[in-house]
């Protein structure tokens, strides 16, 4: 593989992410540039099956705005992804053609099993050494995502149709949440778990990792991060103690009253508290007390596979 310069897009639900990378023939992906924003392009879809027109307007403009800083970057080679709201939306094909018309990127659409197996190329680039058997956790706005990677073999994947964004438009109607909709909520998400993990191979002697917006800012909060830092989110040990006690004090808050906790994104305080329900109960299910917490996951998987591919 020959030196590239890549850029990268990732399209969530919640989220829209930019990566821009120099990635070496013998070496590891070196940031040059990286920008996130909370669009919600997702917003109802779960109810309509539709993008709105407001959500897809918000995506474009930033799209646009991104594509004039790949431009200034001369890469090589760029991908666009999108992800769950995409995915699940009857109206996509008019999202990926205006995505065309107005900034030239192509959109590919990833299933549910193709994000996986990106984001675990993202996150096994930043395990520590030695580390071989992964169950990786990927909670989307749409989706949530099992990935069971062991030593010398495929990845198994299981994707269930439960993320933050879902979660709270399906269940969700109180601020805060009533502890009837919190307990349907862990009920919903217990039977998904069960039946993914069924399909999967035994997690025994894996360790728990788990990636994206929820996670690692559950991460920062338990730091009480004044600002986001990526080397002191990377690798840090979660405990389920700890998210307990942080859902805890999600729960018992309103939207507004979550404003300024210490590490925590803003425009995050309406699903960071589904994305601590979802952590807990899938750590409840599966009897994990601890989560090892990867910065790394789609948006740097989805620039591996195109390097992969030059």
């Amino acid at each position: 593989m020959r030196d590239l310069r890549l850029a990268g897009i990732d399209i969530g639900t919640l989220t829209c992410r930019l990566l821009i990378v120099d990635l070496p023939a013998n070496g590891s992906l070196k940031e040059l540039h990286s920008e996130r924003r909370i669009l919600r392009l997702g917003e109802g879809v779960d109810q309509s099956k539709r993008l709105k027109p407001e959500a897809m307007d918000r995506v474009a403009q930033c799209l646009q705005e991104w594509r004039r800083v790949i431009d200034g970057y001369n890469v090589q080679a760029r991908t666009v992804v999108a992800t769950s709201a995409v995915r699940d939306a009857e109206n996509r094909q008019q999202f990926v053609d205006r995505v065309k018309s107005e900034t030239g990127l192509d959109v590919e659409v990833l299933t549910g099993e193709a994000e996986a197996k990106r984001t675990m190329l993202g996150i096994r680039s930043g395990l520590p050494q030695g580390m071989k058997d992964v169950l990786a956790l990927d909670i989307g706005g749409g989706s949530t995502e099992f990935i069971s990677a062991r030593q010398g073999q495929p990845p198994v994947v299981r994707s269930i149709d439960i993320g933050v964004v879902r979660l709270s438009e399906r269940l969700l109607h109180h601020d805060p949440p009533t502890r009837e909709e919190t307990e349907q909520a862990r009920v919903w998400i217990r039977r998904e778990t069960a039946e993914a993990m069924a399909a999967m191979p035994p997690s025994s002697g894996s360790t728990f990792v788990g990636t994206a917006g929820t996670i690692t800012s559950l991460a920062a909060m338990a730091q009480q991060l004044p600002a986001y830092e990526p080397a002191r989110i990377h690798h840090y040990r979660l405990a389920l103690e700890t998210i307990a006690d942080l859902e805890q004090q999600l729960l018992s808050r309103s939207k507004a009253a979550r404003v300024g906790m210490p590490g925590l994104e803003k425009n995050r305080e309406d699903v960071i508290a589904s994305g601590a329900i979802i952590l807990r109960t899938v750590m409840d299910t599966l009897g994990e007390r601890e989560c090892l917490v990867s910065d790394l996951g789609l948006r740097e998987g989805v620039l591996i596979h195109l390097a992969m591919s030059q």
